[in-house]
């Protein structure tokens, strides 16, 4: 692993296949949503956009007119 960054808090490295791993200024592993936030504040990690919902189509003449008919 290379050491990538470190800051009063925490060590960051990066691994080989690309990921980071962070250490604690106690020498342990931060896992999980700690880890995720570490690398954003640190501006290694961006968070992920939400899909858009795709568009509901709009009704057609057919359709409505079908709607009028049957009512």
């Amino acid at each position: 692993m290379k050491k990538i960054k470190s800051t009063a808090t925490h060590t960051i490295y990066e691994k080989r296949s690309g990921r980071h791993a962070v250490k604690d200024r106690r020498k342990r592993w931060v896992l999980g949503d700690d880890k995720v936030a570490v690398l954003k504040a640190e501006g290694l990690m961006k968070a992920p956009e939400p899909k858009a919902k795709p568009a509901e189509p709009e009704p057609t003449a057919e359709a409505e007119s079908d709607a009028e008919t049957a009512g």
